[in-house]
């Protein structure tokens, strides 16, 4: 399967037009025809409805797996990259918004100061963005967070060959508003809160899905769509009483409550991921990890 011809499906499928793929891409929108035509032609398969444009049901069951092809793909070319010995100018570091900003600022200025000609950016991003940014070389080094059994790794992208270290775990909680009738709680089940509504926050919080994995039960609706980053945003939301959220405690904002969940056992962990490190990058992954 050509990964150009995927590309472009992909971009159809998620553009939901043949003329705003084209122009994503770059290409005519005759070039863009032909090609969803030749890789038809080679899966031996219809994959898109042209009018209106969207996936068949083959064509929804490709879209599952091209992320993950073209990740891989993309990770692999980044990798090779790494190990050309090209000297490095630039360090981006990708932070989760739960990874610990602050600590991090406090050890990324001393690498930096003892590095001057080498630039240091900060990106602060959800956790697949991060993830997915280290695979691909937009990102040299990565904090990620999230919540999970104590014996599980993070629930991550299959980004490749990815080294991971943890650096930092603390508990899990559910964070409520103050006047919620289980904020007084000491601790309690995943599971007792399914009928809940939680805010739909998958780049802070743990995504509903996972909650629902975790909990070995379905629910979870969610009340309150948030796409963002910014953690404050999403801990006034739970002091309004928009949703609950699973976070790392301790929570300390005010109108938030974390009440420890005990069933199953979870905890909030950081990890430090990244590839092939050059020089200036590996100063920095060693800060971190001391």
């Amino acid at each position: 399967m050509d990964p150009h011809l995927l590309r472009t499906f992909v971009a159809v499928a998620t553009t939901g037009s043949f003329s705003a793929a084209a122009q994503e891409l770059g290409y005519t929108q005759s070039a863009v025809s032909q090609q969803i035509a030749a890789l038809e032609s080679d899966l031996g398969s219809t994959l898109l409805h042209r009018r209106p444009v969207a996936p068949t049901d083959a064509g929804a069951r490709l879209l599952e797996h091209a992320g993950p092809i073209l990740l891989r793909l993309s990770a692999a070319r980044a990798d090779v990259a790494r190990l050309s010995g090209q000297p490095a100018a630039t360090v981006v570091l990708g932070v989760t918004p739960f990874a610990g900003a602050a600590r991090v600022a406090e050890v990324l200025v001393p690498v930096q100061r003892s590095m001057p000609r080498v630039r240091f950016t900060l990106l602060v991003a959800g956790r697949d963005a991060v993830a997915a940014g280290v695979a691909t070389g937009t990102l040299d080094v990565g904090l990620v967070d999230g919540v999970t059994a104590p014996s599980d790794p993070l629930p991550l992208p299959d980004a490749g060959q990815l080294s991971a270290s943890v650096l930092a775990q603390s508990t899990a909680v559910a964070a409520f508003p103050a006047g919620h009738p289980l904020a007084g709680r000491r601790s309690l089940r995943l599971a007792d809160l399914a009928d809940a509504t939680w805010i739909d926050a998958p780049d802070v919080a743990t995504p509903l899905p996972q909650l629902r994995a975790l909990a070995h039960s379905g629910g979870f609706r969610d009340g309150f769509r948030y796409p963002g980053t910014d953690t404050g945003g999403l801990l006034a939301l739970v002091a309004a009483g928009a949703g609950l959220a699973l976070l790392p405690g301790p929570v300390t904002h005010p109108g938030v409550v974390g009440v420890t969940v005990t069933q199953p056992r979870l905890v909030h962990r950081v990890e430090l991921v990244h590839g092939s490190l050059t020089p200036p990058a590996r100063a920095l992954a060693n800060a971190l990890q001391s």
